[in-house]
């Protein structure tokens, strides 16, 4: 989430040691929802020896708070132990020190009610985003496209979650990752069966190009955007839209991430009534 705004170089760290080279002049941010890990913990420690400046966003009398405890250690509360409310926690925090994007809270949290009231299960099919999208994922192999670094990001969780929910092939990627998938769907006949793909195997089914749009118009998201929706209009291959319209790049995210969390939670349960 950093890369578009971040004016210094930094390295996402996925490993549960700190690098070697890490030291004072260094500043060491930690995600921790549950406070729990050993590993977090022990990196946070080492961070503290080194004299590193650190930032954990943890609950604050869980062990990972206990070992951030520093001269030169912040620590930001959190309650939730959700990953996303932990990083609009951290977010808010870099934006302050203008090291990261806009992310207010209320926005964010607006932004997934927003959702969640329109996504509903008491909300009718017709007027239901989340649940017309399930029906549209329901016989498809989807490919899931997000132009911005972002929406990108989203469309990687998104495709994450469709995979748990059916057990079927979900990709997330760049443009020039999907076009070939969709240059080499088979072209639909007029004569075709309409029903013929949702009664196959997972690996007979069509393609379906889902686009998350959260209203980046940079010329290079729309060259690309173009020339999926190109590919996939000449080889008959259905195209989805979600469309995020909250007002900060994070709550737009969010709002993504949530509307595609939903669908697969639908999809999901439709493959189960089926079975």
């Amino acid at each position: 989430m950093l890369e578009p705004w971040c004016p210094v170089p930094f390295v996402a760290w996925p490993n549960p040691a700190l690098p070697g080279w890490a030291g004072s002049l260094d500043l060491v941010v930690v995600l921790a929802p549950d406070g729990s890990d050993v590993g977090t913990a022990s990196a946070v420690a080492e961070g503290v020896r080194r004299g590193c400046q650190v930032v954990v966003a943890c609950p604050p009398s869980s062990m990972v708070a206990e070992h951030a405890a520093g001269r030169w250690s912040t620590i930001l509360p959190t309650e939730a132990g959700d990953p996303l409310a932990t990083a609009v926690v951290m977010l808010s925090y870099l934006d302050q020190v203008s090291l990261g994007p806009a992310a207010d809270a209320e926005q964010v949290a607006q932004a997934l009610d927003d959702v969640a009231i329109a996504s509903s299960p008491h909300r009718d099919l017709a007027v239901n985003p989340a649940k017309m999208l399930a029906i549209a994922l329901a016989d498809t192999n989807p490919l899931v496209w997000g132009g911005s670094v972002l929406a990108a990001r989203a469309a990687r969780r998104v495709a994450e979650s469709v995979r748990r929910a059916s057990g079927r092939t979900a990709l997330a990627g760049d443009a020039e990752h999907l076009l070939p998938v969709i240059e080499a769907a088979r072209p639909r006949d007029v004569f075709d069966d309409p029903f013929a793909d949702s009664l196959g195997s997972p690996s007979e089914l069509r393609p379906m190009l889902l686009v998350l749009d959260d209203g980046a118009e940079e010329p290079v998201v729309r060259e690309q955007r173009g020339r999926l929706q190109a590919a996939a209009a000449a080889r008959g291959v259905r195209v989805e839209t979600v469309v995020a319209e909250a007002p900060t790049e994070v709550a737009r995210y969010a709002s993504l991430l949530l509307s595609g969390t939903y669908a697969a939670a639908y999809l999901g349960i439709g493959l189960v009534e089926e079975g």
